[in-house]
């Protein structure tokens, strides 16, 4: 399935959306933005997101992947989201797209 420019700039709307302190996972950004698969997100987030506030998307376990994790976490923890375990408790600090 090709990814259209309309899918890629409302994944790229959704993430700018993500207030400091808060988080959302991949999958939360797919419903929001209509796509049928969480991988969409990330294959967007891999090459469209270097302007945005990549560091408040994490996967469903609330752990961010292991090449980013130190990064990730450490300006995670700079806006205030707690960190335990090197893993973001979702329930607390989980954004809710309208």
């Amino acid at each position: 399935m090709v990814t259209s420019d309309e899918q890629i700039e409302r994944v790229r709307e959704l993430v700018a959306a993500i207030p400091p302190g808060r988080v959302a996972t991949y999958g939360d950004i797919a419903a929001a933005a209509g796509l049928s698969t969480p991988r969409t997100v990330g294959w967007i987030m891999r090459t469209d997101a270097a302007d945005l506030p990549w560091h408040r998307v994490l996967g469903a376990s609330g752990r961010p992947a292991a090449h980013l994790a130190d990064r990730q976490l450490r300006l995670l923890a700079a806006e205030g989201v707690a960190v335990t375990d090197g893993r973001v408790t979702l329930r607390t600090a989980r954004h809710r797209f309208d």
